[in-house]
């Protein structure tokens, strides 16, 4: 095998690979940079797949050794020329020159490190040790001891990246809800200067909003199977000893807050009524290309085709900003002073200026109501108790979006209460997307999204 061989069986095995079900005509090697010479050696690649008309960019940090230890044995990619090929994002003797670079504004051939000015970096002793964490599917994070965490965006694109931008420009504002970048590297693809990696303020202590949220869903469903026949939904999710209502209302405050400085360091603007009939009709669109690929969807489509119509009837213009375009459980962390919000790219899967358009605030809130929705019903797939449990759920989803939204309009967010019209679309078109997306990735989680849609 060749050594474009060798990485091609290797990348298509890879969480984050974005070609899933699609035949890899071929890998070129576009770029090749030694970072760290010599045995155990480091090399950036850049490689370009094609799948047949399309082809994406990845970027691989490359560790060369004559033997692997064991502990690097779940990195390996293969062997090429008598050396061992692995996954350098794993070893830490590697990583720490990633790190080295980054705090003295290095550039290594095609690659420059930059510091962001003024960024404190005392913490970043020379032969401090990286852990790669576990979990994510777009990117590869790695946290150095427990001050920062340097996350590797694997497929890359040219032009500007949104979550070094909005992360920089919030932190300037002094935001108190991001996680403040330190640096980042870059090169340049076809011209243009593209980031690869971002060096930020690790969160330690912190827990997730989806791990939250799932915790106080599952002590819901224990005591409602053991709660009287009597107690409503709404009185068992209040009791619940993880009740997650007064954290889902201080979200929405933070939401607010970070739209707020989203829109000073961006600014805003107005969706006129030709611009919202143009957000309608891409909906129609997303919605026959969901039914298209589930067929069950149909039966649903009139109901769903009437909050789009509604939508494009409106006559008043919405107001439209930057906004994080990705907003779940998954994206928030609760601190100890309170929410941050992560991982401002947007899409993954959206085009470059789709993600950096502004677009109305409530398709955050959108996210974050779906993802409620999500947090309650996915853990009901295989309960054995799935549908006496369904209303609780209900419930549960119901008191936290309240929750969330009453904060998001006291904190000065646009009321969702007042905008049901573009909110009830907003949450139609979201939960049609993961229709689709379900249906490519996650089959057995298809029915959270269609009992959704019946429900809404």
């Amino acid at each position: 095998m060749t050594f474009e061989d060798v990485l091609a069986a290797w990348l298509v095995r890879q969480r984050w690979f974005a070609g899933k079900g699609r035949t890899v005509h071929d890998l070129a090697v576009v770029a090749d940079t030694e970072i760290v010479p010599g045995d155990p050696g480091l090399r950036h690649l850049l490689v370009t797949v094609s799948h047949g008309a399309t082809s994406d960019c990845y970027q691989l940090f490359i560790g060369l050794r004559a033997r692997l230890p064991a502990r690097l044995r779940h990195a390996q990619i293969g062997s090429s020329g008598g050396l061992q090929v692995y996954d350098g994002l794993h070893d830490s003797d590697l990583t720490r020159a990633l790190l080295n670079a980054i705090v003295a504004d290095r550039t290594v051939g095609a690659l420059r490190f930059c510091r962001i000015p003024g960024a404190e970096l005392s913490w970043a002793a020379p032969g401090l040790d990286s852990l790669v964490l576990t979990g994510e599917q777009s990117n590869t994070s790695l946290v150095f001891g427990e001050s920062a965490i340097f996350k590797v965006f694997r497929r890359v694109a040219p032009g500007p990246n949104p979550d070094l931008e909005v992360a920089a420009a919030l932190a300037d504002l002094g935001s108190t809800h991001i996680a403040e970048p330190y640096g980042w590297a870059e090169t340049r693809i076809d011209g243009a200067t593209t980031v690869l990696a971002i060096l930020s303020r690790y969160l330690r202590a912190a827990s997730d909003g989806w791990s939250l949220a799932a915790t106080s869903v599952r002590d819901l469903y224990a005591l409602a199977l053991g709660a009287a026949p009597t107690m409503g939904t709404a009185g068992v999710a209040a009791d619940a000893g993880g009740d997650f209502a007064g954290e889902a209302e201080r979200l929405g405050v933070a939401t607010a807050q970070v739209h707020r400085d989203l829109a000073d360091a961006f600014g805003s603007s107005e969706l006129e009524p030709e611009a919202i009939r143009e957000l309608a009709e891409q909906m129609f669109r997303r919605l026959d290309m969901a039914i298209a690929a589930v067929p069950e969807l149909a039966r649903h489509a009139d109901r769903i085709g009437d909050a789009f119509s509604s939508l494009a009837k409106l006559t008043d213009p919405v107001p439209a900003q930057r906004v994080h375009g990705d907003y779940h459980l998954g994206q928030v962390m609760r601190t100890q002073t309170g929410w941050v919000v992560l991982d401002f790219e947007g899409e993954p899967a959206s085009p470059l200026a789709q993600r950096r358009a502004r677009s109305s605030p409530l398709r955050d809130v959108a996210g974050m109501l779906r993802s409620f929705d999500y947090a309650a019903r996915h853990q009901l797939l295989t309960h054995p108790e799935r549908v006496s449990l369904a209303p609780v759920a209900g419930g549960w989803v119901q008191r936290n979006g309240e929750a969330f939204c009453a904060g998001y309009a006291a904190a000065g967010g646009l009321d969702p209460g007042r905008n049901a019209v573009l909110l009830r679309a907003l949450l139609l078109d979201k939960a049609v997307y993961e229709v689709i997306y379900e249906a490519r990735n996650r089959p057995n989680w298809l029915v959270i999204p269609l009992e959704s849609i019946a429900d809404l």
